[in-house]
């Protein structure tokens, strides 16, 4: 399965503490080396580790233009509401390079430690759910009313909403297990599973349950991304690439996050390897015919009017339509408000 999605390429660094300038070095040399996104992983008890928030803000400040995200965030340990406003304002003060993965949590011995609440698999997928639908609607400030949700374990009663991201930020969930792959499908915008985690085939029957329940709740499966976090799957260059190329073409793998410490593998990921991936890639769906364009959310198109052309707009115009992120700056001007169907700018 290739779901067409254009390839990018990212780095998992430990964000250790006993060395703290060395995960910001590294994430600099993954910007050098023209790597698209730079991840962390969060684990709030281990001191170890330095705290994720805070080294996502500092690396933000000490690069200009690759992404940054946690990979993944522990949902039990961080409030949703704050989350949605961390994010944000980490996105804004970024200029719109900020990306959110979330987990359910799973070292629970140390989540209760840290005085969170231990939940079982079950209610830490639905906690998970509550926290998505959280962040999501304090994001979405074309609302004027307050927010109200009431989760079992996540609720906000009259929350103001904002600030709004600098850019539509992409939720990306890291799934294994069935319902939380059903969750990937129906609410996520990505799945982000770590390839040492899976067997053989684990990747082609996750995707489908992923495409089964997006379908199921009215989205096309194209809309979401298939991120994977690898280690060095091949010692020699050409090797690496191919392996890649095949995880892109054969189970729709569009981002290639490399767990990685040492500056010169990462430099190597960036400059060698993933060029090679994308011409490989680039030349077997032009073979095949597979198209890599955008597809617009199902947001939008269950926002959509009958009897409106929408797909006979002029090519090159930026058409914005409702459920579109940026529709609430365009749908009124000074002089005249409004819910306009389809906009251009």
């Amino acid at each position: 399965m290739d779901y067409g999605h254009a390839l990018e390429f990212g780095a998992f660094i430990t964000p250790t503490s006993a060395a703290p300038e060395a995960p910001v070095l590294l994430s600099q040399v993954a910007e050098a080396s023209g790597l698209d996104l730079v991840t962390f992983q969060d684990h709030p008890y281990q001191p170890a580790f330095l705290d994720t928030w805070t080294l996502m803000s500092f690396v933000a400040a000490r690069t200009e233009t690759i992404r940054i995200a946690p990979n993944v965030l522990n949902v039990p340990l961080r409030p949703p509401a704050v989350v949605a406003r961390a994010a944000a304002s980490v996105d804004l003060l970024s200029a719109g390079r900020f990306d959110l993965a979330l987990g359910a949590g799973g070292f629970w011995d140390a989540i209760e430690a840290m005085g969170g609440t231990r939940l079982t698999p079950g209610q830490a997928v639905t906690a998970l759910e509550e926290a998505i639908d959280v962040i999501r609607e304090l994001w979405r400030t074309d609302e004027r009313r307050g927010v109200f949700t009431e989760g079992r374990y996540h609720r906000v009663h009259g929350a103001k909403r904002g600030p709004r991201p600098a850019h539509d930020i992409p939720i990306h969930i890291g799934a294994y297990k069935p319902r939380m792959l059903s969750l990937t499908g129906r609410k996520g915008d990505g799945w982000l599973p770590s390839l040492g985690y899976m067997k053989p085939g684990d990747l082609a029957r996750g995707n489908a349950a992923i495409d089964e329940a997006a379908a199921s709740a009215g989205r096309d499966p194209r809309e979401l991304l298939r991120l994977l976090n690898i280690g060095q799957l091949a010692a020699e260059p050409r090797e690496f690439a191919e392996r890649l190329a095949r995880l892109a073409l054969e189970d729709g793998i569009g981002t290639f996050i490399l767990a990685a410490d040492d500056p010169n593998l990462l430099q190597r990921f960036g400059e060698e390897i993933a060029p090679a991936v994308r011409e490989a890639a680039a030349a077997e769906r032009e073979r095949r015919g597979v198209a890599s364009a955008p597809v617009r959310s199902s947001a939008a198109l269950a926002a959509r009017r009958d009897g409106l052309a929408y797909e006979d707009a002029p090519a090159g115009l930026r058409a914005i339509e409702r459920g579109d992120f940026a529709y609430g700056d365009v749908r009124a001007t000074y002089m005249r408000g409004g819910r306009p169907s389809i906009r251009s700018t």
